[in-house]
This record gives C-alpha cells, sequence and structure tokens, in this order.
C-alpha cells in the first residue's frame, strides 16, 4: 500500500480506488483541471488523489498565520494527553453531528475526534460548523499522518478569498445557506418541493439537512467525488449535488408510502442507500445538468439571506420557525384564500420573507375599487401579494418584489421595475406556479431606435422569454449589475391607467384601472394552462404585505 494508507481500513474501500496506475497530474489550467476533476481523473489512484487534495489545499489563500503540521504536533499532548479521544466531549460548535467513518480504521477514527479538538483550540472564532467531522474523515484517508491533515483542514477553514466561499463556520452562514438551498430548491425542484410542502410541516427543516447530505449520509465514493469537484469549483458544487440528490429521491420514491413517518428520516435513509439506484457518476452529471444561478448571484441571495436574519436577531442556534405556523389560522382572514391555501402560497416566497406573518394592506370590499388606493395603501411595503377572485371563480395572484413607489420614475408613462424574483400563480381551478418572465410594452420607446419601437405589436407585448437569462439576475434587481434598468428589469409595471405583472412560462397579468376588469397573455408555445380566463371580471382582490 502507498504511504497514504496509514488511517485506511482497505477492506471497506472500494477496491476500484486501489488502482496502481501511476498517473500524474501536471496542468494547472483552471478550466481544465475542472474537466479531469469532473470526470473522476484522480479517483481510481488513491495516490494521485492525495496529492492532488494536498496541491489543491496547499493553493488555497489562507490568513497570514495558519496554524500547521507543527503546531498540531505541539498542543495535541497539551489537549489530549494519555486520555482516550472517545472520552473527550466534542466542541458545542459540531452540534451533535455525525462523525462518519467511511473507510477509516480503528486509529483514523480516533483521530478525527483528536484532531476536531486541537482545531477547536486554534479556531476560537468558529461557533457553528456541521461539516467539519465529514472533512477530517475524508481527508485523513489521503494523509501520512494526523498533522498532515490538521494542517489541510486548517487552510480550509483560514481561507480569506472573499469570492471562495468553503466551509461554514458560523450558525448564521449555514442558516442562510439553508434558506438559500430551500430558494434554489423553489426554482430548480419544483416537483420536490411539492412534495416536501404536503408531507411536511417544517420545509426548513427538511432544508436544513442539505449538508448533512453530503457531509454525513453520502457514502465515501460519492462523498469523495464530491470534494474532487469542490476543491477546484467551490461552495455552489454542493448546491449543485444536493439539487441532483433531491431530484433523484423524488423520481425514485415518487408515488411510494413514506418509509417512515418523517420525510427528512426517509431523504436521510435515501442518501445513506443511494448505491442501489444512482451511480457517483450519474449523480455528477445530474448536478452539472442543472443551469443553476452564477456564483455571483448566488452569493448576492446568500447575503440577503444573512441579512434578513440578522435583522430578526437570528445569528446563534435556535429553535427554527416553523414555517407552516408563519401563517397564524387565529390571526389570518381572507375573503380569497384560505389559511392552507396561503401556507401553499408562503412556501413559494423567498425564504427571507417566510420568516414574516401576512399583513392585509388593501381589499376592494372595504377600500372600493380604485388603483390610486391600491397604490397608497400599497406603498412603502415590500414585497407585496396580490390576491385576485374573479366572478368565474378562478383564483390568481402574484408576488411582487419591489415597492409600487418605484413606478414613480417614469413619470406619466408606463413604468417598468422589479426583480426576478416576481411570479404569479394560479389557486383555483388547479394550483400552478408560473416562473418568472420579462413582460415588454411599447411605451418602452426609449430602449430601441423609433423602427423598433414601431415594428413591435401591442398584440405580443404582454409576454416574452426571448432575453437569455444570463443577462440578468434570476433573484435581485438590475442595479446590481449594472444592467440598463428598462431592459433588464421588466416585471412589474404601473401607470394611472393600468398595471402589468410579468409571470412566467408566457404568463402576464393585466389589470385596468377600475380594478374591476382584467386579462392574460399566454404563450402558446408553452406547453401549460393559462393563469385564468383571457378576460375576466374581478370580484375580490386584495394586497397582502409582510409583518415581522
Amino acid at each position: 500500500m502507498d504511504e497514504y494508507s496509514r488511517f485506511v481500513d482497505w477492506d471497506k474501500m472500494d477496491v476500484s480506488a486501489q488502482s496502481q496506475d501511476t498517473k500524474e497530474l501536471t496542468c494547472t489550467d483552471f478550466h481544465e483541471l475542472k474537466q479531469l476533476a469532473r470526470q473522476g481523473y484522480w479517483a481510481k489512484n488513491h495516490s494521485l488523489r492525495a496529492k492532488v487534495y494536498h496541491k489543491l489545499i496547499s493553493n488555497i489563500p489562507c490568513r497570514t498565520v495558519t496554524p500547521d503540521a507543527n503546531v498540531y504536533r505541539d498542543i495535541v499532548v497539551k489537549i489530549i494527553g494519555k486520555r482516550n479521544s472517545s472520552s473527550l466531549p466534542l466542541p458545542e460548535f459540531v452540534d451533535n453531528s455525525l462523525i462518519p467513518t467511511y473507510c477509516l480504521n480503528g486509529e483514523g477514527v480516533g483521530a478525527v475526534r483528536k484532531i476536531i479538538l486541537c482545531i477547536a483550540n486554534q479556531f476560537p472564532d468558529i461557533s457553528f460548523c456541521p461539516a467539519l467531522p465529514s472533512v477530517i474523515a475524508l481527508l485523513l484517508h489521503y494523509s501520512k499522518d494526523e498533522a498532515e491533515c490538521f494542517e489541510q483542514v486548517c487552510r480550509i477553514l483560514a481561507c480569506n478569498d472573499p469570492s471562495k466561499r468553503l466551509i461554514d463556520q458560523t450558525f448564521l452562514a449555514f442558516e442562510s445557506s439553508c434558506m438559500t438551498f430551500g430558494d434554489l430548491v423553489n426554482k430548480y425542484c419544483q416537483a420536490a418541493h411539492k412534495l416536501m410542502v404536503a408531507v411536511s410541516e417544517d420545509v426548513l427543516e427538511v432544508y436544513s439537512d442539505w449538508q448533512r447530505w453530503l457531509f454525513g449520509e453520502l457514502p465515501m465514493a460519492y462523498i469523495a467525488r464530491v470534494f474532487d469537484v469542490f476543491l477546484v469549483e467551490g461552495y455552489k458544487v454542493l448546491y449543485r449535488v444536493a439539487l441532483a440528490l433531491l431530484k433523484f429521491f423524488h423520481k425514485v420514491r415518487a408515488g411510494q408510502p413514506m418509509e417512515s413517518d418523517s420525510i427528512q428520516q426517509d431523504i436521510r435513509a435515501f442518501v445513506r442507500d443511494i448505491t442501489k439506484s444512482v451511480s457517483p457518476e450519474r449523480l455528477l452529471e445530474k448536478a452539472f445538468a442543472i443551469r443553476l444561478f452564477s456564483r455571483k448571484e448566488i452569493q448576492l441571495l446568500q447575503m440577503a439571506n444573512e441579512k434578513a436574519l440578522q435583522q430578526k436577531g437570528i445569528t446563534v442556534k435556535q429553535k427554527r420557525q416553523n414555517v407552516h405556523l408563519a401563517v397564524h389560522a387565529e390571526n389570518f382572514k381572507s375573503e380569497i384564500v384560505s389559511v392552507k391555501e396561503m401556507r401553499d402560497i408562503w412556501s413559494w416566497i423567498p425564504e427571507r420573507f417566510a420568516l414574516c406573518q401576512p399583513l392585509l394592506l388593501f381589499t376592494t370590499l372595504e377600500h372600493g375599487c380604485s388603483l390610486s388606493r391600491f397604490y397608497s395603501h400599497s406603498e412603502g411595503h415590500e414585497p407585496t401579494l396580490l390576491l385576485i377572485k374573479t366572478t368565474a371563480k378562478e383564483v390568481c395572484g402574484a408576488y411582487l418584489s419591489t415597492d409600487w413607489s418605484e413606478r414613480r420614475r417614469g413619470g406619466n408613462k408606463l413604468s417598468f421595475f422589479g426583480t426576478g424574483e416576481c411570479f404569479v400563480f394560479r389557486l383555483q381551478p388547479e394550483v400552478e406556479r408560473y416562473e418568472w418572465v420579462i413582460i415588454k410594452h411599447p411605451e418602452l420607446a426609449s430602449t430601441g431606435s423609433e423602427t423598433e419601437n414601431h415594428a413591435q405589436p401591442a398584440s405580443s407585448t404582454l409576454y416574452s422569454s426571448s432575453i437569455p437569462s444570463d443577462r440578468l439576475s434570476p433573484f435581485l434587481a438590475a442595479r446590481h449589475f449594472n444592467l440598463p434598468s428598462k431592459t433588464a428589469s421588466m416585471f412589474m409595471a404601473g401607470s394611472s391607467e393600468c398595471i402589468i405583472v410579468g409571470g412566467g412560462d408566457g404568463q402576464a397579468l393585466y389589470l385596468d384601472a377600475d380594478l374591476n376588469h382584467g386579462r392574460t397573455s399566454h404563450c402558446n408555445t408553452f406547453n401549460n394552462q393559462p393563469l385564468c380566463s383571457e378576460t375576466f371580471q374581478i370580484s375580490i382582490l386584495e394586497v397582502w404585505g409582510f409583518r415581522d
């Protein structure tokens, strides 16, 4: 066996990982390295993977004073002494996490605890890091001794490149990552999300497990392949793989009864036994087939979620709020939707606002059918929720990410604003949520030449899916990306004469100034049902805000 076999129980290790093929890795180009990592170039040679890990981790930019192997040799005797490491309590920041043994031998299992305790001694600023035991256990398979493993983990923890996020080390960072994952599931795994909402009282509690799926439940052969790519590409890879796991879980278990009383436990069991249904190659293939948002956009979303948690005072571990209870039955009364329907809508909105309570701002039953009163009651609130019940008993609505006062920037002209978090939905006769799409309108005269302006037919101006999504942020305002707002923020529009909301899959909603009539635009190129009748009469309209 090679020099990196000290802590490995080869009877447990995948036999393919024992290949003695003497491959070397000499490339330094990022794109080439990324392809090799995804293809598993060093996955079948234990020694090569160890050397690649050492090389990649050595290149991580770190704080000037980062503990190294010599520090470990100096402190391990003082901290552990002659005591059995298994009898020593672990630091609170690992949160009683699973300490996976993977393919470690007895010495390796004991070494994990020793390294955790020494890291706690050297990193007093770490307050919450449940992924740490798994990372240590994994790297021990590819380390010559405990000190080398300690140094590699320290470099990962001490990374000081603001653009390179690696492991969450505070509860705020961890919790915001769970909220961000929930947002991504809502966007990319809608079928699975619908299942979570149906069978779980608290979807956030389910999504809080996303790191445990990776750093705890995934078998060794799988997490090692994920870690290969993670060291090259960073944190975004973790989101990708977790989304892929959820997609496979839904596909494999669709229509089957739950195996336990908890969807959380079912997902954990599925990931633990993933070898029965999905290979590591298929898992990564699925993960990288997801057209995920850019790293910058995900970072901005994570920052928004962190800010929301800070504003709520949630910065240390505490009992998680039950999202389904965010809409309290005793305090909620709508003439359009039931408590259950409002809770379903709450499961669609961005996680940072799911912490809030619904607050009725405007209703035509009390405030009359006046667009000016609609604006006066809605302005100053961001985001808002629009609910409509038609005389034909149809129920639809829209989540509106931006304050309606933004419409004033356009003067008397129809003004476009909003972000890609806007969406429209239907509750009756069937439940359907439509992803956002940019809307167009002939009033957008200043964005192009006169010829272009007159060439745009009015009949096709309420929807568009032609602008490539990589030009704008799916979550945040165009101002974050220095894009011209008139061409990049076309999700909401308002004037003294009408309101337009761009929905998704070719859907858009148009309301007249009297708030009595409306119409929808539906692109026939999409295989879905329209939001509601093409023209409709409004029975009741409500606007809801979000209260802390």
